[in-house]
């Protein structure tokens, strides 16, 4: 008896060869036999090195192919590739391959079409006789309150997927937790199999395989910018080792909130190494946000606004950038049936608007954190997870929060946003957007920040520097809109017939640079837990 046994990476051409070889000889063969086995791309090499070391065995491509000694103790004797198999067919039973370049790709990828609906299924089968293990932290936070019934409710993770959730907070915070898992249960939802509070560390994520971090629900005292930072360090290192010691391998982390969001992904992201790559940070709540202003301005509803793109940091110095972004269902002199759309900067015809009004109302909404309220962090954390589940409407962009690879310019090892689209259970970067480029000098101010956050928390930096241009002081969280010659040269002709050396816009320019003062000191207090009133803000800055 010979058995075989045929692994290799579902979407392998040289594996799809070999299976179809070995289907062959195992058809004509009583006595030959073969066990076959995929594993996604994602996690091969992993896979791979497993089952060298296990069997002591040296092999470093897709497929891997061993023979089983039945009739020596099942201990098995590795054969090689898809070469030597072939080899192996050829001089034992004289049968070799003919199979095209082409077809192999086609098999290729039926094989992982074919893999990815086995996963699914197995993953129903698991959610049937095992819930759904949902945590939340900071859950007595009014985020956490909102976000309960949405998750609940199916829309989420699926109509016939049960679920069990855990509550976990602070010490101080179990009266309140009891309350609102009663609270839970009284929702009578048919797919809540449990709902469970917990506030012992060591307990916590157990058997996790969604976890959703929303803002610390504990106020502290700081003093300085670089003190706030400092003190996100601690529950992310505790966080990321309960995730490492006691979540499940495939758990998916989602961080979400109004303060340091891509702060605290990235050191999630450094205190979990081992599921890194599923820590995501949500930025549809700012998104929305910008959306609701534009509705406002055009007189229609935000859902009818797509393709607004998020860059950098989400919750501090990001673009918003409406190149992408088109509008559906707009009543006006040129109007077409539901599919139809039209660019958002064909429609908006009051450029500059979109260059003061538009980006001072995003900058103080982003700076005070006031408008970012639980349901909207409630409900841009459930569509991620929704999309992250199901996909992402069809050739929709969605602003993300992820680990950069060098994508677009941007600097390894910082948590940006930036487009990408939702499929079969993860997520792509649209690199291949057009029309998409970021300017050198904008790119390094909003990187710049978000390296001088992380170092600042830990520890490798004392203070937290701004990013400053060489040539002017920067403009932060503008908006990427095309600005013509002619305009420019407009404004230009326009400023040199007032003949004065301090001119309207050298006012504005100092108004725009005091607001952004008083806004830098009045988001300080805001994330910090103080507060501030205006008259307050101003008499500091008169100070300064």
């Amino acid at each position: 008896m010979a058995k075989f046994v045929i692994a290799g990476k579902a979407d392998c051409p040289y594996y799809a060869k070999a299976e179809l070889l070995a289907d062959y000889l195992q058809k004509s063969l009583p006595d030959f036999q073969i066990f076959k086995i995929t594993q996604h791309p994602d996690v091969w090499e992993e896979w791979l090195k497993d089952v060298c070391e296990k069997n002591k065995w040296s092999h470093k491509k897709s497929p891997i192919i061993w023979r089983e000694l039945l009739d020596r103790g099942g201990k098995g004797f590795l054969l090689g590739g898809y070469n030597e198999f072939l080899e192996h067919a050829q001089l034992y039973y004289g049968v070799t391959s003919s199979m095209t370049t082409e077809m192999m790709m086609i098999i290729a990828q039926e094989n992982l079409e074919a893999h990815r609906e086995k996963q699914l299924r197995k993953e129903s089968v698991k959610d049937l006789v095992s819930p759904l293990q949902v945590w939340i932290t900071s859950a007595s936070t009014p985020a956490g309150c909102n976000l309960i019934p949405i998750l609940v409710s199916g829309d989420v993770f699926g109509e016939h997927t049960e679920m069990s959730l855990t509550l976990f907070d602070q010490q101080q915070a179990e009266e309140h937790l009891r309350s609102l898992a009663m609270e839970t249960q009284d929702l009578a939802s048919p797919l809540l199999r449990s709902v469970a509070v917990c506030t012992r560390e060591e307990g916590a994520f157990l058997q996790a395989r969604v976890v959703i971090v929303l803002d610390d629900s504990t106020v502290q005292e700081v003093h300085s910018l670089e003190d706030c930072l400092r003190r996100r360090v601690p529950l992310c290192q505790l966080y990321g080792q309960l995730l490492e010691k006691n979540a499940d391998h495939s758990v998916r982390v989602i961080v979400g909130g109004k303060t340091f969001v891509n702060l605290r992904t990235v050191l999630l992201k450094r205190f979990a190494p081992s599921i890194a790559h599923n820590i995501i940070a949500v930025a549809l709540g700012v998104e929305g946000e910008a959306k609701a202003v534009l509705a406002r301005k055009l007189k229609t509803a935000p859902s009818c606004i797509k393709n607004v793109i998020i860059w950098g940091n989400i919750t501090g110095n990001h673009h918003v950038d409406l190149r992408k972004t088109r509008v559906y269902n707009q009543e006006s002199a040129i109007w077409g049936p539901s599919p139809y759309s039209r660019p958002l900067l064909d429609l908006i015809f009051d450029s500059e608007w979109l260059k003061t009004e538009f980006v001072t109302t995003l900058k103080t909404l982003t700076a005070t954190g006031k408008h970012f309220g639980s349901i909207l962090a409630a409900h841009s954390i459930s569509t991620t997870l929704k999309y992250w589940y199901h996909g992402s409407p069809p050739g929709e962009i969605v602003s993300l929060g992820i680990s950069s690879e060098g994508q677009f310019g941007i600097p390894e090892g910082i948590v940006f946003s930036m487009p990408v689209k939702f499929e079969n259970g993860t997520w792509a970067v649209l690199t291949d957007l057009e029309d998409t480029e970021i300017s050198e000098e904008r790119m390094t101010e909003m990187t710049s920040d978000l390296i001088q956050e992380k170092l600042v928390a830990l520890g490798e930096l004392m203070t937290f520097q701004p990013y400053k241009s060489e040539t002017e002081t920067p403009k932060r969280d503008e908006t990427i809109l095309s600005i013509t010659e002619d305009h420019q040269e407009e404004r230009r002709l326009s400023n040199e017939r007032k003949g004065s050396m301090y001119s309207a816009s050298d006012e504005v320019d100092l108004a725009r640079c005091k607001g952004e003062a008083m806004l830098y000191i009045t988001s300080i207090c805001s994330l910090t837990g103080l507060e501030v009133s205006i008259f307050n803000a101003e008499m500091l800055l008169a100070q300064n």
